[in-house]
């Protein structure tokens, strides 16, 4: 069976990119760090909707934790492999470069970037194998333009894009495609603390975006329909 794996699923476009899988008649595994309760509440609207979905605790940024805890699955699950990876995990920590920390720095790189890497990498093979897979990347419009206070979380969302381009080449014989969507301002608890009365007044469309739109997209981009879009970032800021 193939399985749709989402890191950071728990809140936010992650469960709706769950949830959104889940109707798409995949089982999902919902990745979370710490809040458990969060990630409970997804599993439980797929599961009311008629969904499969099981929780995987990890740190996406401990190499030790991804390979130990996603080794365990598929010792548990021989027949079944993971065909659907969103690596969606992300935090952000804003500051002007002059003011900032090393470890502002190093925690924004190493779960945005090498998390990207730690857990793509450890599910490669089987797809590869199988000669199928989907994998999608949530990078982000300050991957793209940059945006001030954020050279650590941009620097992190601009290396993925670099590495989805490149991976995409390297794996797309085998039906694996790879591709980036960028969102821009999305209602989350991430964006909460954003003025957005004064922020919409710099997109076309006037408002933030929503979570489940998100989700439509990469629900496309994952399905078979997107076979031949792969190396692709795809924008949804509302016209940014």
């Amino acid at each position: 069976m193939k399985y749709a794996l989402v890191t950071g699923g728990s809140r936010g476009i992650g469960r709706a990119i769950c949830l959104k899988l889940s109707e798409m008649g995949y089982p999902v595994l919902i990745n979370y760090q710490s809040n458990k309760e969060a990630a409970e509440e997804t599993k439980r609207q797929i599961e009311v909707n008629g969904g499969k979905a099981e929780l995987l605790a990890f740190n996406v940024s401990s190499i030790e934790d991804v390979d130990n805890v996603l080794s365990k699955w598929m010792e548990n699950n021989p027949e079944d492999y993971i065909a659907i990876l969103i690596n969606n995990a992300g935090i952000r920590k804003d500051t002007m470069m002059v003011f900032m920390k090393n470890q502002q720095w190093e925690d924004v790189i190493n779960t945005n970037l090498n998390g990207f890497f730690y857990v793509t990498r450890r599910l490669l093979k089987d797809m590869i194998t199988k000669r199928y897979g989907r994998i999608i990347n949530i990078v982000s419009l300050s991957g793209l333009k940059g945006l001030p206070g954020q050279t650590n979380y941009s620097a992190a969302k601009a290396a993925v894009i670099g590495a989805t381009k490149a991976l995409a080449q390297e794996v797309s014989s085998r039906k694996i495609t790879v591709n980036a969507v960028a969102p821009g301002f999305i209602i989350t608890d991430m964006t909460k603390e954003l003025d957005e009365k004064t922020l919409k007044n710099l997109i076309p469309v006037r408002r933030f975006g929503q979570p489940e739109e998100v989700a439509e997209l990469v629900g496309f981009l994952a399905s078979d329909k997107a076979g031949y879009i792969t190396g692709e970032v795809v924008s949804i800021n509302g016209g940014m």
